[in-house]
Formats: structure tokens, sequence, C-alpha cells
């Protein structure tokens, strides 16, 4: 038996999900203003307990690695860190990004998961489905402004994620013959997902080094460009 729970602080929906063996048990989602710092302990003690289960009964630990808000990821980490620490199982690490498109089921159609970046962006990938119906990233992931993002699209193109709230009205106008919509439970990445993608990195014995893995940041942060401009001076 297999038990692996994975978590998601990558945007401002924290969410949970514990699967066993490849089949999901567990999940929580809450999507609110209040902190992951604050939440996310109490969330997985919420899950455990409703499967019944203590830290020590869990196999591996999955993480959403981002792109998305820098402070949640970094929550994220360390928490997951600090629990494949004291129970000393291994731990997988998803990007967000990949989550998303995996919600989508299979489809003729491009798929490209948007998530907020701030600052009029939003992080972004191509994927898409093969003839045996697996999933395939085909670029790579990117910031992007979504007037750029909308020059590089010439198809029906599913968008899902939390950019949709900000860009999606713009996508629809600009491309009103490829801009596509799944329904809107698929825009929150999903813990199960991450546990169930995680499971699988696991099963091949794809698990991190807790000492060096960091956020899949892609862009950097505002300290880092601070620090590159005091450089250049």
């Amino acid at each position: 038996m297999t038990k692996v729970l994975g978590i998601d602080t990558s945007t401002s929906c924290g969410s949970i999900g514990l699967v066993e063996d490849g089949n999901v048990i567990s999940e929580y989602l809450l999507d609110r203003q209040e902190t992951h710092s604050e939440r996310l302990l109490r969330s997985i003690e919420f899950v455990l307990k409703g499967a019944r289960l203590s830290i020590n009964d869990i196999d591996g630990w999955v993480v959403s690695l981002g792109p998305g808000s820098f402070t949640g990821l970094r929550i994220g980490i360390s928490t997951i860190k600090g629990l494949a620490l004291a129970t000393q199982k291994p731990v997988a690490g998803v990007s967000t990004l990949d989550v998303l498109a995996f919600q989508v089921s299979p489809t003729p159609y491009l798929i490209c998961p948007l998530i907020d970046a701030r600052k009029g962006e939003v992080y972004t990938a191509f994927y898409r489905y093969d003839e045996r119906s697996s999933l395939k990233r085909v670029s790579i992931y990117k910031v992007i402004k979504p007037e750029e993002l909308a020059h590089q699209i010439n198809e029906k193109t599913l968008f899902v994620g939390d950019g949709i709230k900000n860009y999606g009205q713009y996508l629809r106008k600009v491309l009103p013959t490829f801009a596509l919509y799944p329904p809107i439970a698929h825009h929150l990445p999903h813990g199960s997902i991450i546990a169930l993608l995680g499971f699988e990195h696991l099963q091949r014995g794809e698990s991190l080094d807790l000492a060096s893995f960091t956020p899949l940041y892609i862009r950097p942060s505002d300290a880092e460009l601070k620090w590159q401009e005091k450089q250049v001076i």
C-alpha cells in the first residue's frame, strides 16, 4: 500500500489531496484571503484525520513547485520539507502548469494553462494529448503578456487556470474563434491531481533532494531584480 499526500500553495486556493495506490482518497480546497501559513498545517491535519491517518502513515509527499505566488510556494515547500524530514519519507515535485493541463480531459485542442503572474503577465506553457491520450508539454514554461500570448495562438485552444479571471474576456475578444474554456472547477489546481502525478514520480524513483530543491519561479523575484539593477549601476 502506498499513501501519498500532495499540496498546492501556488495560488490563493490552497489544496491538499491524498491518494492510495493511485486512487483518490480525499481532497480539500479552500480559496480564501487567509494566508497559507495560517491554514496549511491544520488543513493537512483535517485531511489526515478524515482518513484516520497520521503523518507517519504517509509513504511519500508531493508539492507543487510553481510557478505562482513566491510567498505561497516558499510556505508550501518549507512545510513539505519539514514533514519529509520528520517522517523520513521521499518528496516529489510537480509544476503547477502541468497540474492544470492534466486536469483537462483528452482533447484534440491545444491546452494552455494560465496562472496570473501579476504585473500584467501570466505564467504559461502549451500542451497536447498524443494519439495514445498521453499529455505532452510542447513548449517551455514562460512568463508573458497576454497580448503577446494571443499572437502565438492560431488554433482552437483550451485556456485553464486563475489567469482566466483577469484575462479570459480579453482572450475571448481577440481570439473569438479559438478561445475555449473548460468548467470553472478546472481552473483551480487540485491536490488530488498533484498527489497522483507525484505518485507516478515516486513509483519511478524520481524523488527530490531535500537540501537542494527550490520553487519553479520562472521570473526573478523583486528582490533579485533589484539586486541585478544594483550590479548594473
